[in-house]
C-alpha cells in the first residue's frame, strides 16, 4: 500500500476518534474521508445508542430532503453535534477564508464562497478543520478574508473549532487561549516538518507523541463495511482505496 493511501486511513480512524460519543454528525459535500471518519465511527458503536450520518449528496447516508437548508434549520436547534470545515486559508486564531486571496473585492484568487460557514461554525459544538494539504499557502498568520470567525469572546456561542487534522498533524484548539496546541504528528513527518509548513505560531508540548496507527480491527472494518457503504457516495475514492489495500 501507497504511504498516500496509509495517511489517509490514519485520517480516517483520526476523525472516528474525535467523533467519539456524537449522537449526530453532518457532512457537507465532497468530503469523502470525513464521511468514511463519520462511517467508521458509526460502525464501531454497533450496539450503542444510533449514530444519525448526513451526507449532504448521499441517498441512503441522509435523512433531509432540502439540503442544506435543513441542515441549518437542524443546526440553530441544537440537533447537529459535529460538523467539518476547512478553507483556503486558515490562521492561528482558527478563522477561515473560503472567498480568496489578495484585498476583496479585487481577489488575486476566487474560491467558491463562505455558503454556511459562518453560521454554522458557532452553533455546531464539535468543529472539525479539515484540510489534507498542510502548508504555508493554507495555514497562515492571518487570512486575507474572514469567511467565518473562530470565536467571538464577547459574544457567548456553543460552537466554534474543536480540532484541526491534516495530512501531516493533529492539533486541538485551545478555547481559552484563541489558538492551537499540536497533539500529534502522522508518520512519518516530525514535529520539524510541521513548524516549517505552518505559516501560524501554535503551542507544543515538551514531547509530542505520534498519530496511532489504526489497528487491525479498525483496519478490517474500514476497508470493508466503512468503503462498502461510502462507495454509494463516492464510489472512485472508496473503489481506489479498496483496491490499495
Amino acid at each position: 500500500m501507497s504511504s498516500d493511501h496509509e495517511r489517509r486511513e490514519i485520517l480516517i480512524a483520526t476523525i472516528a476518534d474525535l467523533l467519539d460519543g456524537i449522537r449526530h454528525v453532518a457532512v457537507g459535500a465532497s468530503s469523502p474521508i470525513p464521511a468514511a471518519g463519520a462511517m467508521l465511527m458509526r460502525a464501531r458503536n454497533d450496539g450503542k445508542p444510533p449514530v444519525r450520518i448526513s451526507i449532504l449528496g448521499s441517498q441512503a447516508h441522509n435523512f433531509f430532503t432540502n439540503g442544506g437548508i435543513e441542515l441549518f434549520d437542524c443546526a440553530a436547534q441544537g440537533r447537529v453535534d459535529a460538523f467539518f470545515l476547512g478553507g483556503g486559508q486558515i490562521d492561528g486564531e482558527g478563522n477561515i477564508n473560503l472567498v480568496g486571496t489578495g484585498d476583496y473585492p479585487k481577489t488575486d484568487v476566487r474560491w467558491p464562497g463562505s455558503f454556511g460557514s459562518a453560521y454554522l461554525y458557532h452553533l455546531v459544538p464539535r468543529v472539525i478543520l479539515f484540510r489534507e494539504e498542510h502548508s504555508r499557502r493554507v495555514f497562515v498568520p492571518r487570512v486575507d478574508f474572514v469567511s467565518a470567525r473562530a470565536i467571538t469572546p464577547e459574544v457567548p456561542r456553543r460552537g466554534g473549532p474543536y480540532a484541526l487534522l491534516t495530512n501531516m498533524a493533529l492539533f486541538d484548539f485551545d478555547r481559552e487561549a484563541g489558538g492551537f496546541a499540536l497533539r500529534s504528528v502522522h508518520p512519518p513527518f516530525t514535529p520539524a516538518d510541521i513548524r516549517e509548513n505552518t505559516g501560524f505560531d501554535y503551542a507544543e508540548p515538551d514531547v509530542v507523541r505520534e498519530t496511532p496507527r489504526p489497528d487491525a480491527a479498525t483496519l478490517a472494518l474500514l476497508r470493508g463495511r466503512v468503503f462498502d457503504e461510502l462507495a454509494e457516495t463516492y464510489p472512485a475514492f472508496a473503489r481506489i482505496m479498496k483496491q490499495a489495500a
